[in-house]
């Protein structure tokens, strides 16, 4: 056998082992799914003793809390009342505090978007939507957090005279955009519902 077709046999022979092994192919990093209910509301009502009501997601849970949230690093006036939004199915918690004011609208006001801003270390970018309902005397900044920031929706809302509510939504594990990018984008409807319904009732 001549040394050219010995070394064509010997490409054809390497060729074929090449093709016959297994190629691995790591798989795509997987998150576990979630089935997500139809929005549904109920009113908040009257029951906590509240100044303001709005529609709240059936599937949550609301806790009075007068504890100050220091851990999340929340406003800590004394005065304030406290409402917990929980969402067990999701690990996640909206974080509602409430305060009376006193001609101190701006300094209030200064305080809750700072701390809105503390996140822009970890944020790719947040945004502010101003909303207005006159005919309810309710004004206020929705605040969307992008990546992997600790909260991804932030908001206040006031009269501009006697009433400052402020929510922030937590999710309760380590912050990963891609994973919880499902549930961020449902809660953002169940903020929009809370937004356009909020009502001042003292």
């Amino acid at each position: 056998m001549s040394i050219t077709k010995h070394k064509y046999f010997l490409a054809i022979f390497a060729a074929l082992l090449v093709a016959c092994g297994d190629v691995t192919v790591p798989k795509p990093y997987g998150y576990f799914r979630v089935d997500l209910p139809k929005h549904a509301y109920r009113p908040l009502g009257d029951t906590l003793g509240l100044p303001y009501t709005f529609d709240l997601p059936v599937y949550s849970q609301v806790e009075n809390s007068d504890i100050e949230m220091l851990a999340q690093n929340e406003l800590t006036t004394s005065g304030e009342k406290w409402i917990n939004i929980d969402f067990p199915k999701f690990n996640a918690t909206i974080y509602c505090s409430y305060k009376s004011l006193n001609g101190n609208l701006y300094e209030i006001s200064e305080e809750a978007r700072g701390i809105v801003y503390k996140h822009s270390v970890r944020a790719d970018a947040i945004s502010e939507q101003r909303y207005e309902n006159p005919d309810n005397h309710v004004f206020g900044v929705l605040y969307n957090l992008k990546g992997n920031t600790a909260s991804t929706a932030q908001f206040v809302l006031t009269d501009s005279t006697k009433h400052f509510f402020r929510a922030a939504v937590y999710f309760n594990n380590v912050p990963n955009n891609d994973s919880i990018a499902p549930l961020r984008d449902f809660l953002n409807q169940d903020v929009k519902q809370i937004i356009e319904t909020f009502r001042w009732i003292r």
